[in-house]
């Protein structure tokens, strides 16, 4: 699942050349959803393809309906500092993964049975034994995903990060779902804000997006072949 950030009413950050991000992310996922398309083995989605307002959680709500593999959300970063530049890609922190273990817990929420669709076994430690392992998978995968992508894109722009950052973000808390958000640039930087209006800088961001996704699935194809 491609996320593209922001949309509609919603116009994420602006560039000192007023270049929005919701427009820039779309079209960049718009990219990578082509190149995607052309293999056989893969299915992709989005929860936007124009420009439109969709909440946090119906992104999420969007993927489990199409139970995906790995979900990715694309934006781009700011600072204050204008010269800040580079690629960055985030997955969820470990703090914020008990944050959302606690919620479930707490709430007695049916998430073995109504997301996963394993019956619960009524004996609290199995289940929560059950969801731990769930989300550790998913922390695990997201890690080895996002250096994938990581990879990828270091041999075609700057890194603000040289390794997986870990952050809290709403769309990366999905405890099933490998997930990651990635900062493409820095469109408060005016070369990068720049480079982001190009097409073919938005190709060859998409090409090494894409290129990081291709070489995780046949790093783990056995795993995916479902």
């Amino acid at each position: 699942m491609l996320d593209p950030g922001h949309g509609g009413e919603d116009p994420g950050a602006i560039g000192q050349k007023n270049t929005y991000e919701k427009n820039v992310v779309l079209q960049i996922a718009k990219r990578i959803y082509n190149l995607i398309q052309k293999k056989p083995y893969m299915r992709v989605y989005m929860t936007r393809n124009k420009d439109v307002f969709v909440s946090l959680k119906d992104r999420i709500i969007k993927a489990r309906r199409k139970k995906i593999d790995i979900f990715i959300s694309i934006h781009t970063d700011s600072a204050k500092k204008k010269f800040v530049k580079g690629a960055s890609v985030f997955s969820i922190s470990r703090k914020e993964a008990n944050i959302v273990a606690e919620k479930y817990y707490s709430n007695n929420y049916h998430f073995i049975e109504n997301i996963i669709g394993i019956k619960k076994s009524n004996d609290e430690y199995i289940d929560h034994t059950i969801f731990d392992l769930i989300q550790n998978f998913s922390i695990n995968e997201s890690v080895k995903f996002g250096k994938q992508i990581l990879n990828s894109l270091e041999k075609i722009t700057d890194l603000h990060k040289k390794n997986i950052g870990q952050a809290g973000f709403a769309v990366l808390k999905a405890p099933e779902i490998p997930s990651i958000l990635i900062e493409i640039a820095f469109i408060s930087n005016l070369q990068e804000e720049k480079n982001l209006n190009n097409s073919i800088y938005q190709q060859k961001v998409a090409k090494a997006i894409f290129e990081g996704i291709e070489k995780y699935y046949l790093l783990n194809k056995k795993k995916y072949n479902h």
